[in-house]
């Protein structure tokens, strides 16, 4: 970085977000994770509010009259067991939501997004001559449950700490470290995830004809399922549908008296998502019925996600002011991705327009020797037991753009 967005110290980066990702905790259970930022932000002489939405934490930074800046960093983890050998890996194991205890990683980087954002707001304390203004950090519980965002508005986020004029946040992912993406537009797919309840008939496994066997139902539906995406939705739609978990009886020799499936679909237009919820209903109640079961199947939501909706003119700004730092080559245009996000909703609550965007956690290394070889990277996604961005340059990256972006908009 340049002197005027020199990086903080690199070692309590690099050490704060090794001890993130060692002590991962589940949405809404982020306690620890929570009490070591609040500690920071107090060390750096920043206002800090923990306890918003539940285990959220906003710091304050006020620097004379000018806009408001919301930058926001998300900090749950996933119920997925680490596999990626580091020496900090995690270990953890938690209770989850429904009483069963699962083990716990950063699968997903928000330990990066955190140690980012606290790594900007110490440049942007020590270098207030640059900017005019208030910056809202917003560090968020709950993510990935879709109810973080939505938690911190409902607990007074905007009237207890003022309206931002713009919402800025990012999301590390597989591109090389160094890099910058960003979408005008619809950026992030919307998702719905169901559980499915199928009841039948137990029985003795040797007596298949005294039972109404929820293992085939359940089996039958998945496969009737993949039929909602091939043949109810149009070619120039996109959806993605995915059965991802099913789990039915304790015995090879006992046929159970029901099955649960758990559905993830991904859309980005509210009429599509209707079409595909309303044939995922008939598929599987039709399957039900075609089974002879004995109770009408229940369909309950998990958890939901907005279609995230990037500012035009928003991205237009800010992109522009990456691609300054950062070089044209080093800032490109995605296209819209099929994960999801709830940082829209902070610019829906508000009225602010929103900018978000991606930056790399790969080493660019295994970018170059894939094209010498003309074959792809191989990189597990995020998500993946073996994902985990790699500290640096993506520390640096991370908080060179949090502090740009910032600057731009608090010029």
């Amino acid at each position: 970085m340049g002197s005027s967005d020199s990086s903080p110290t690199a070692a309590w980066l690099a050490d704060f977000y090794r001890d993130l990702h060692a002590h991962p905790e589940l949405s809404f259970d982020e306690t620890r994770t929570a009490g070591r930022i609040a500690e920071r932000l107090v060390e750096l002489g920043i206002d800090a509010t923990a306890g918003v939405g539940r285990t959220g934490v906003v710091g304050m930074i006020r620097n004379g009259d000018g806009p408001t800046v919301l930058l926001r960093a998300d900090m749950d983890a996933l119920p997925v067991e680490e596999q990626t050998g580091l020496p900090y890996a995690s270990t953890v194991r938690a209770t989850g939501p429904g009483g069963e205890e699962v083990p716990v990683a950063h699968a997903c980087g928000h330990d990066m997004h955190v140690t980012c954002l606290l790594g900007a707001l110490e440049v942007l304390m020590r270098d207030k001559d640059s900017w005019q203004g208030t910056v809202m950090a917003v560090f968020q519980p709950a993510e990935e449950v879709g109810s973080g965002a939505r938690a911190m508005i409902d607990d007074g986020l905007f009237e207890r700490f003022g309206t931002p004029d713009v919402v800025l946040g990012q999301h590390v992912g597989p591109l090389p470290a160094g890099m910058l993406a960003a979408h005008p537009g619809v950026a992030l797919a919307g998702a719905d995830s169901l559980r499915v309840r199928l009841h039948g008939t137990g029985s003795h496994g040797s007596m298949p004809e005294r039972s109404v066997d929820p293992v085939v139902m359940a089996a039958a539906t998945v496969m009737r399922l993949q039929t909602v995406v091939s043949r109810t939705v149009a070619a120039t739609d996109t959806v993605v549908l995915t059965v991802g978990s099913i789990r039915a009886g304790t015995k090879a020799n006992v046929i159970p008296d029901h099955a649960e499936l758990q559905l993830n679909v991904r859309t980005y237009a509210p009429d599509v998502r209707t079409r595909v919820l309303d044939s995922i209903s008939r598929i599987v109640e039709a399957e039900a019925q075609a089974s002879d079961a004995p109770r009408k199947p229940e369909i309950s939501p998990i958890d939901s996600f907005p279609v995230t909706v990037n500012d035009d003119a928003a991205v237009a700004r800010t992109v522009a002011a990456l691609r300054k730092r950062f070089g044209d080559t080093n800032v490109v245009d995605p296209g819209p991705a099929p994960a999801s996000e709830d940082v829209g909703d902070f610019a829906t609550a508000s009225g602010a327009p929103l900018c978000f965007w991606f930056f790399g956690g790969a080493d660019p290394d295994v970018f170059t020797r894939a094209a010498a070889s003309g074959t792809a990277p191989d990189l597990p996604p995020n998500h993946s037991p073996r994902y985990a961005p790699v500290i640096e340059p993506t520390i640096t990256t991370g908080v060179a753009a949090l502090v740009t972006a910032a600057r731009e908009w608090l010029n």
